[in-house]
């Protein structure tokens, strides 16, 4: 696809030498993912100068270049497709959720940056515009992909910050305690400090509730907006119990 190649190209004209900035520090672990050492505001510049360029484009052209950009190997050029869809957020339709899916779960977004990124400007906004949506959200907790599966809870965080979408939050919250993937784990507990943001009692009722459940990890994010001295009692009282032998 020439519109692809190009954005290679470009990026590769950008790129940064690694002793400058070396961007796989921050991604130990990610597999066979690549980098340009491109900045997020360049890759948002990449991204406005090829919505400018192509103004007879619709979203369906847009999803074309992006299924392309988001199957490469490197992370800035992920970047740049999810980017050039979220410029087209009044076009979007229910009928592009299982296409976002499709690329979480053939583990196009194989890290979190580019799952936190799909979340964020795709699908999250797509759920706050289409609340009905947000029930699917629950089997997506039961993927056996990973990237699915943070992205179940994610995905909601837009909502969530409006003060919606609580119960399904809390739902798939509670679903997700036994996943012991660290990235799912903070993914939890980021979701659970917004949700926090929108009730505070609520919270802490359900970590009362469940506490010995959750991870600690979760826990400690789940917990940031609470003054100091709520923190310590949260979790001294959500402690796992001793079982007495």
């Amino acid at each position: 696809m020439r519109a692809a190649r190009e954005v290679r190209r470009d990026l590769r004209a950008r790129a940064r030498p690694t002793d400058e900035f070396d961007a796989s520090r921050y991604f130990r672990g990610a597999v066979g993912l690549g980098f340009y050492n491109v900045g997020t505001s360049e890759v948002r510049v990449m991204a406005r100068s090829l919505h400018a360029a192509h103004r007879d484009w619709s979203i369906d052209d847009a999803m074309a270049l992006a299924d392309a950009l988001v199957a490469d190997r490197y992370l800035e050029a992920k970047s740049v497709g999810i980017e050039l869809v979220a410029r087209y957020r009044r076009e979007f339709t229910p009928a592009l959720l299982p296409r976002w899916k499709a690329w979480l779960a053939r583990s196009h977004a194989a890290n979190w940056a580019t799952t936190d990124a799909i979340c964020g400007v795709l699908i999250g906004p797509l759920l706050v515009l289409y609340s009905r949506l947000t029930d699917k959200m629950p089997a997506w907790s039961r993927h056996p992909n990973m990237w699915v599966r943070r992205a179940s809870i994610v995905s909601l965080i837009p909502s969530v910050r409006k003060g919606a979408a609580l119960d399904v939050a809390y739902e798939i919250a509670r679903a997700l305690h036994s996943d012991r993937e660290d990235l799912i784990e903070k993914a939890v507990g980021w979701t659970l400090r917004e949700a926090g943001k929108a009730d505070l009692k609520r919270l802490e009722a359900y970590l009362l509730a469940h506490g010995p459940a959750i991870p600690r990890t979760t826990l400690r994010y789940a917990i940031e907006r609470f003054p100091a001295a709520k923190r310590t009692e949260l979790m001294a009282a959500t402690r796992p119990r001793q079982i007495e032998g």
